[in-house]
């Protein structure tokens, strides 16, 4: 299908625009999970009893049962369909947001967290399926961008949302927002959003079927230099969400302003995504991506300079950080999308793989990350760096040592 030529939506389906803020508002719960409980986990800290970096496993817990829990709800999909996979995953979302109201002690904080993470993976897995449903090639690269942007909203914000409800209602009750969010998003969705699985892709649920669509979709070189490179970048980002209240809270002295100043980096991804939609169809989603890898790299290596001297200041960090953030923005989608462009016929399965490489080994890349903190930026410069080398490697595998090419431009 040309590019030029515009999707023609079923008269009962979603326009683009509608598609496009759904998806986003399905992926903004995870983040809302995440970055709101991001100013409360010193006060998490403290009201369970755990201590030094051990607070970060409120946020690491929920990557790692995100990337295991990612394994399933894919090929579940294109079997049963995506809607019926989508309104599990957000029934488990509320409910476990819910129950993590009244956890007793740390470890069961952990456990409702790991638990929640794997079990709604699908509000990760499920939109980019959606969408390959619909578009493929430099078009799903837009719209994910368009997705992404909309998304990032979330993050943007939720720091701030999490002070206020913390001065308001103690830090349990933002997980009574989570659950409130699930409810919203989800009759949302049930209203408006129509099953997008065609009935001729529907994949038979048998083991061997399974592991052949998801073997398949690792196997392919085309795509799993893209799918590992997006999870080594994104686990040094991970690394910086784990660290983050610390670093900035406590190093940098900060702790007032830490929702402007996180949400002050987050705003470069989202201005990224917007640029990304506006350039890709143009330009391809290779050479936007492989020309953003490149700027992160090299910013990366100017934040490892400036940080090894132990004496680096918030206004020496934050504006490389904010550059890193806005190169994984044009990274993002743009891998995402290249990754999934062979699989239209199995995309929930895709997704699923996919998501869980990325998002099991970001887990653990960032927990490691995060439990090297040693009150400065330097660990995690030097991660950044290292991640982003590797990252340019595996993509360099994928596309047989040539970068900047845009292959089957006009579909």
């Amino acid at each position: 299908m040309s590019a030029s030529i515009p999707i023609k939506l079923a008269p009962k389906d979603l326009g683009e625009r509608e598609l496009i803020v759904l998806m986003a508002a399905l992926m903004s719960l995870q983040a809302f999970g995440i970055d709101a409980m991001l100013p409360a986990l010193g006060e998490i800290g403290q009201d369970l009893g755990a201590t030094g970096n051990d607070r970060q496993l409120v946020i690491g817990t929920y990557f790692l049962g995100a990337g295991i829990g990612a394994l399933f709800p894919g090929a579940l999909a294109d079997r049963f369909g995506r809607r019926p996979i989508l309104f599990i995953s957000l029934a488990v979302y509320i409910s476990l947001s819910a129950a993590c109201m009244f956890v007793p002690d740390f470890q069961s904080l952990l456990v409702m967290r790991f638990t929640q993470g794997m079990c709604t993976a699908g509000l990760s897995v499920l939109p980019a399926a959606i969408v390959r449903d619909k578009v493929g090639g430099d078009r799903m690269a837009r719209l994910m961008s368009l997705i992404m942007m909309t998304f990032l909203v979330v993050p943007l914000i939720a720091p701030a949302i999490g002070q206020v409800i913390m001065m308001v209602a103690g830090w349990e009750a933002i997980f009574g927002v989570m659950a409130v969010m699930g409810l919203g998003v989800g009759a949302w969705a049930f209203l408006r959003m129509p099953e997008t699985l065609a009935p001729e892709n529907a994949q038979p649920i048998r083991l061997g079927v399974i592991l052949r669509n998801m073997g398949e979709a690792l196997s392919n070189r085309q795509a799993i230099g893209y799918v590992i490179g997006s999870a080594l970048v994104f686990g040094s980002l991970f690394g910086f969400l784990n660290s983050s209240q610390q670093l900035i809270a406590e190093s940098f002295g900060m702790g007032d302003y830490f929702a402007v100043i996180f949400g002050g980096a987050v705003l470069g991804m989202v201005l990224a995504n917007f640029l990304n939609s506006r350039i890709v169809e143009r330009f391809g989603a290779r050479r936007v991506s492989h020309s953003a890898l490149f700027v992160f790299i090299i910013s990366a290596s100017l934040q490892l300079w400036s940080a090894s001297d132990g004496e680096q200041t918030l206004w020496e960090f934050l504006p490389l950080l904010s550059i890193n953030m806005a190169s994984l923005g044009f990274v993002g989608a743009n891998f995402s999308s290249i990754a999934m462009q062979p699989f239209q016929h199995i995309a929930g399965a895709a997704s699923s793989i996919h998501t869980a490489l990325r998002m099991s080994t970001g887990g653990a890349l960032g927990a490691v990350i995060g439990a090297y903190y040693d009150g400065t930026a330097y660990p995690l410069a030097v991660s950044m760096l290292l991640c982003s080398l590797a990252s340019l490697c595996f993509v360099l595998m994928s596309e047989r040592g040539r970068l900047f090419t845009r292959p089957n431009a006009g579909n």
